[in-house]
């Protein structure tokens, strides 16, 4: 896949935003929505996902980027809050050689509990919906 290549519609993100898929949603706002990551690399592995269609960040807008990140510090400061890791990591990957997946604009927030395992990008199992949901809800509780 090209780093420029053309947006695909029916990719999972565009599905999940579109409602055809289920997802642990956070919270919803204008210009984007934040999930619990249904193949998490860690327990509160959310992401921010922009309503907007774009592959990557090369393709978004300056102002949805400022929104997205926006909503991916309230999203932090909350998971940071419920959850009370020892770290955070923040991530985005642009492109296929950078490890995207999904080639809809997205970014990673990944709690870190001490030097515990942690899943590699993507090899993650694929969790069960009813403890996204419980996750998700302890998230949202603590978004101020």
């Amino acid at each position: 896949m090209s780093l420029h290549g053309s947006y695909d519609s029916e990719n999972v993100f565009a599905q999940i935003l579109r409602g055809e898929m289920p997802a642990a949603q956070i919270i919803e706002e204008d210009h984007a929505i934040a999930i619990m990551d249904a193949f998490p690399q860690t327990r509160g592995h959310c992401l921010v996902i922009p309503k907007a269609e774009s592959r990557n960040l090369l393709g978004a807008s300056p102002k949805d980027m400022g929104r997205i990140f926006g909503l991916v510090q309230r999203v932090t400061q909350a998971v940071d809050k419920a959850l009370s890791p020892s770290g955070i990591i923040i991530s985005q990957f642009n492109g296929a050689p950078a490890g995207q997946t999904v080639f809809h604009t997205h970014v990673h927030i990944i709690p870190r509990y001490d030097m515990s395992d942690m899943a590699e990008h993507a090899q993650g199992r694929q969790a069960d919906m009813n403890e996204l949901e419980a996750l998700a809800g302890q998230i949202r509780a603590a978004l101020d």
